[in-house]
Formats: C-alpha cells, sequence, structure tokens
C-alpha cells in the first residue's frame, strides 16, 4: 500500500473511531478536525513529509480517546506509527492534573517525531483557545492552559524551528488578545 493509501486509511480509521466525539469549543466541530489539523501543521509549517508521522497525527487520539488498542495501529499502520501515538498518549486511568504533570515531565524524552506531533497538537489545541473556545471556560482557564501549553512545549524545543517559531507567535497573539 502507497503512503497517500495508508494516511487516507489513517483518515477514515481515525474518522470512525472518533465518531460521535465533537471538540470543546463553541461551534463544537466534529473531533476528526483536530487530527487533521495536527498533521496540515507537521506538513505545511513543519515541513514534516515522513508519512508514518502524518498518519501518527492523524491517529494520535485513538488510543487515549477511543476504543483503539496499541495492537489496531500496529497491524494497520506498522510498529513505527503505533510507538509515535503511544509516546504522545496520556494515561487516562490517571487524574487529569497528574496527565499534566507528566506531559510536561515527557515532553523532553519523547522521540523528535513525538516531539514535533505534540508540537502541532499543542499549537492547534492553543489556537482552538483563541478562535473557538469552549464556552464554559473563563478567561482564567484559558490563560492558564496557554500558560501550561508553554511548559509544556519548553521540553520539546529543539526538534522543529519553525513549529516553535509559530508556536512563539501564537502564544504572543494569545497573551495579547486574552490580556494575559
Amino acid at each position: 500500500m502507497g503512503d497517500s493509501s495508508r494516511l487516507l486509511l489513517a483518515a477514515k480509521f481515525a474518522a470512525r473511531m472518533h465518531h460521535g466525539q465533537f471538540r470543546k469549543g463553541a461551534d463544537a466541530e466534529p473531533y476528526i478536525v483536530h487530527p487533521l489539523e495536527v498533521a496540515r501543521l507537521l506538513s505545511t509549517v513543519g515541513g514534516v513529509l515522513d508519512p508514518d508521522v502524518l498518519i501518527a497525527a492523524i491517529l494520535h487520539d485513538t488510543i487515549e480517546d477511543t476504543d483503539t488498542t496499541e495492537s489496531d495501529i500496529s497491524e494497520m499502520f506498522g510498529s513505527r506509527v503505533c510507538s509515535i501515538v503511544v509516546e504522545v498518549t496520556d494515561d487516562k486511568s490517571l487524574p487529569k492534573e497528574r496527565r499534566k504533570e507528566l506531559q510536561e515531565e515527557h515532553a523532553p524524552h519523547l522521540s523528535h517525531e513525538a516531539k514535533q506531533l505534540k508540537m502541532c497538537d499543542k499549537i492547534s489545541n492553543i489556537s482552538d483557545i483563541l478562535e473557538n473556545p469552549p464556552k464554559d471556560w473563563p478567561l482564567e482557564r484559558m490563560i492558564e492552559y496557554v500558560d501550561w501549553g508553554e511548559r509544556v512545549f519548553a521540553g520539546l524545543r529543539g526538534a522543529n524551528e519553525d513549529l516553535e517559531r509559530h508556536f512563539d507567535e501564537l502564544v504572543e497573539r494569545a497573551r495579547r488578545e486574552l490580556g494575559a
């Protein structure tokens, strides 16, 4: 199977697995928009063309947020894709605050590929806070998310200068627009 076919299969698989899930933003976009945006950012902003990394981006929340298993991903997309997805997957059995702490702790130790994927995940999430914020999030919570995103991102630096520059510009904009 060619790279384009694998990429499209990943999009179809992720769309099916995330069916019925929606983003927290006021527009309640279908969840699949987020992983597709992460893959787009990797490709267009980060210049990442490695099909395994782009496929992992599309699948990055499937283990965490659906019934998808590591075996499912490994069998369909290979062990390298699976490994990258596992690196960026939170353990949902842990309390939210602990998961957030672990993201900060683990960021410097991720593979180069997973760091770039995580960079785009943070860019996408902070962009959503600015452009389509959750309607029940007060300003303070949005600012706290940006602060936390910066702490996670600090451990990712060195993996992709273009993504770092994009993130820094986005955070500057967030600080300006949120008054933080």
